[in-house]
């Protein structure tokens, strides 16, 4: 391995890319099975075409035979990093500066290659334009895509190139041709203005509060959709809508209120979109497959009606009512993860097993034989408890809510990954309340940004463990919480167990203080990546 942690290269030979058929030849031998050594080579075939460039026509030829291999390249090394925990490691980091910066690299190639092209009076001039505009918008998308899946920031500038190319489409007046795409898998036709507002929708849906699989999904169907939504001037007798694109600015899609010119401003126009989607969740309600009205068929009929009313706002720029308002706030707040370590935080101190099933682990036993001449044989056996397995961190508070915090804290500390369970000390508390990371960001300061729910409930720390057999023969318990009912919050006591112990109808025996009860589960209520909390019904 290297020091960066990827392992060495061999020697990339550097291609010889005077001509179309040199430049296939090197495309057609990239070792697509190591996907760092095609990257490499791709990487240097971009440099090559860059620093010597051949006749338009061949250079818009090469880099459209590129996109396939290079769009699966990238797609597998982007794996190092998404839907990892933040900050990143530093491998993760060197691959996701790997991926953008190509993506940077590849949008300018389709610029000096649209430099290059001077024959203006060629009837497939302005087709050639349309194509290239198209690329460079794809490109500059997929360098905010990325951006949303490894959680980071965009980047300065980077909207405003967007809205630039989409600009120069309009200039040319082929923001709406028609153009191929080789990345479309069902070879639908495609035009700048869909891949402008297929970028602009992908960011208003809340990208940083995703799971990478529900971001996936919508992604999907902001392509696929995008040829429905229609991007337009404001006339200057019309009154500007809520939300609007300002092309001068750093940013996508804003309220009106923040922008000034009237000459830079362009609407999105959603009501054909916002007519597919009434059709589509009545089909759903329909009980109609998902993959049969074009939803795909990876995912379920449940996780699209969720993610579909997520994006129904949005998506048609009604504006949002906050549940809970919030305003601003000040302080430190603690924060661990972990199931152990906030169980212990909850309790106040180490898990044991109860009584009837105590048994001693391997370091309790090794304390026991070398010190047994020290311990009085009636004395109650004393093994000295650690503490939590991680210290909490230290996170300033920027605004709170009546049921959470936004929080921010330096990149050092422990990881946080988005949807999991935290033990959360607000700045005037002294007890530890559970929650859950529901939007997660690294921002260009280097700062972590977190959005945190507070589980309904004061938790209690106990202990459950699954029934299982015939007989009730039961396995060692394991750490979980109990939140009782409330009325302000919720009508139901709710269990949060370890992930994957969920399964309708499962017995469990949980011991609260001592005191021990059957219970059923019934539904999962809400989950993340290491927790379930879940309904349940005593039993007996």
């Amino acid at each position: 391995m290297s020091a960066s942690g990827f392992p060495p290269l061999a020697g990339v030979t550097r291609p010889a890319v005077i001509d179309l058929e040199a430049g296939l030849g090197f495309l057609s031998r990239l070792p697509l099975a190591n996907p760092l050594q095609a990257e490499a080579a791709l990487e240097t075939f971009l440099d090559e075409l860059a620093g010597t460039p051949p006749a338009a026509p061949v250079y818009l030829n090469l880099l459209e035979q590129a996109r396939i291999p290079l769009c699966f390249v990238e797609e597998e090394l982007a794996n190092r990093y998404v839907n990892k925990p933040l900050p990143l490691g530093e491998v993760e980091q060197q691959a996701f500066r790997q991926v953008t910066g190509i993506w940077r690299k590849v949008t300018r190639a389709y610029a000096q290659c649209a430099q290059l092209d001077a024959d203006t009076d060629d009837a497939e001039h302005p087709r050639r334009v349309a194509l290239i505009l198209h690329r460079c918008l794809y490109y500059t998308g997929m360098l905010i895509v990325e951006h949303h899946r490894a959680r980071r920031e965009i980047p300065a500038g980077a909207w405003l190139d967007l809205h630039g190319y989409y600009a120069s489409a309009e200039e040319w007046g082929v923001a709406t041709m028609p153009i191929t795409d080789a990345l479309d898998p069902h070879g639908r036709p495609t035009h700048c203005a869909a891949a402008y507002a297929s970028t602009l929708l992908l960011d208003i849906a809340g990208p940083y509060s995703l799971s990478i699989g529900d971001y996936g999904l919508i992604r999907r169907w902001a392509v696929q959709w995008s040829s429905l939504v229609g991007v337009a001037a404001v006339p200057p007798d019309e009154a500007l809508p809520a939300f609007v694109i300002d092309l001068m600015q750093d940013a996508g899609l804003k309220p009106a209120t923040d922008s000034a010119i009237p000459e830079n401003i362009r609407k999105l126009d959603t009501s054909r979109l916002a007519i597919t989607l009434t059709q589509v969740r009545r089909q759903l309600a329909q009980r109609i497959p998902p993959g049969q009205i074009g939803l795909g068929d990876d995912c379920s009929a449940g996780q699209c009606r969720k993610l579909l009313e997520l994006v129904a706002r949005p998506w048609t720029q009604a504006r949002a009512v906050r549940k809970f308002r919030r305003h601003a706030s000040s302080g430190v707040a603690r924060l661990a993860a972990g199931f152990e370590s906030v169980h212990y935080l909850i309790s106040g101190g180490e898990f044991a097993q109860p009584e009837s099933t105590r048994m001693y682990c391997r370091q309790e036993f090794d304390s026991l034989f070398v010190f047994r001449h020290m311990e009085h044989p009636n004395a109650k056996l004393q093994i000295r408890q650690p503490g939590p397995s991680q210290r909490p961190d230290d996170w300033q508070v920027v605004n709170q809510s009546a049921n959470g915090f936004r929080l921010m804290r330096s990149i050092a500390g422990n990881k946080v990954a988005h949807g999991q369970l935290l033990g959360v000390c607000p700045p005037d508390g002294e007890r530890y309340f559970l929650a859950q990371v529901t939007w997660l960001m690294q921002d260009r300061g280097e700062q972590l940004v977190a959005g945190i729910a507070a589980l309904p409930g004061a938790p209690r720390a106990i202990a459950a463990r699954p029934l299982t057999g015939a007989g009730g023969a039961a396995e060692l318990f394991s750490r979980a919480f109990l939140l009782p009912a409330t009325s302000m919050v919720s009508d139901e006591a709710s269990l949060v167990l370890p992930q994957g112990w969920f399964q309708a109808g499962r017995i469990l025996e949980v011991n609260d203080e001592g005191e021990s009860a059957q219970v059923m589960l019934l539904h999962v209520l809400q989950d993340g990546p290491d927790f379930e909390r879940v309904s349940f019904r005593r039993e007996g």
